[in-house]
C-alpha cells in the first residue's frame, strides 16, 4: 500500500505546440499545434513529504509526448528523479513520478499512458528570474521560458484559470526562447519560435 504524500512548490513547463497551446483550453479534446505534443514538466519541492520521508528542496520532472489530440491517450510517458535524494527519497520520489503513488501521475499513467518508459536518476537544475524559467536536465531536457507580461504594468503574467491542467487550475502564460528534448527515445530542438511555455505554484497530494 503506498503512502500518503504531499507536496508544495514551483513548476515550470514548455511544450513544442504554438503559444497558445490549445491543449489547454479545449479541455484538452482540439489538436495540438503539430502533429504530436511533446511536454515536459519540472517541478521543485519546496515542502513536501511522503509517508515519514521528507522531500523538501528536491525536484523532479514528467516528460510526455502524445498524439494529436492528448485526451485520445497513447502517450509516451517517463520521469527524472533529482540525483541528489537519497535512497528513501529516491524510492519515494519514483513511486510519485511514475504513477504508483496515485496523484496526478497516477492520474496520467492510468488514464493515458500506452509506453512508459521509467524513471532516470540526472541532476536537475531549477532556475527562477522574475518572469523568466529554465531547467538543464543533461541528456534529457533543457529549456528557457519567459512569462507574457501583461501591459498594465503590473509585472504580472497573463494567466488562464480554471484549467484541468494537472500542475494546477492557474497558470502563467509564457513562451519558450528555446527547448530541447533528447531523452527516452525523443528527439525534439526548438530554437528562437516562441513555443508555449506555462509557471505556476503546484499543490499536489495523494
Amino acid at each position: 500500500m503506498a503512502e500518503q504524500w504531499t507536496m508544495l512548490g514551483e513548476y515550470m513547463e514548455s511544450c513544442n505546440c504554438d503559444y497558445l497551446c490549445p491543449c489547454i483550453y479545449t479541455n484538452p479534446q482540439g489538436p495540438a499545434t503539430h502533429d504530436h505534443c511533446t511536454a515536459v514538466l519540472v517541478f521543485q519541492i519546496d515542502t513536501g513529504s511522503y509517508g515519514d520521508t521528507k522531500l523538501d528542496g528536491l525536484k523532479f520532472a514528467l516528460v510526455i509526448r502524445s498524439g494529436k489530440v492528448m485526451a485520445d491517450g497513447n502517450w509516451i510517458f517517463a520521469g527524472v528523479v533529482d540525483e541528489q535524494a537519497d535512497d528513501a527519497q529516491r524510492q519515494a520520489l519514483a513511486a510519485i513520478v511514475g504513477g504508483e503513488a496515485g496523484g496526478p501521475p497516477g492520474f496520467i499513467r492510468d488514464n493515458l499512458v500506452s509506453d512508459f518508459r521509467g524513471v532516470a536518476y540526472k541532476p536537475i537544475e531549477f532556475n527562477l528570474d522574475g518572469l523568466k524559467r529554465s531547467t538543464i536536465i543533461p541528456d534529457v531536457v533543457s529549456f528557457e521560458i519567459e512569462g507574457v507580461a501583461s501591459r498594465n504594468r503590473s509585472g504580472e503574467p497573463f494567466y488562464i484559470d480554471n484549467t484541468a491542467h494537472p500542475a494546477g487550475r492557474r497558470l502563467a502564460l509564457a513562451r519558450a526562447k528555446e527547448m530541447r528534448v533528447h531523452g527516452f527515445g525523443l528527439d525534439m530542438d526548438i530554437i528562437g519560435k516562441g513555443n508555449n511555455g506555462h509557471f505556476a505554484r503546484f499543490a499536489w497530494a495523494a
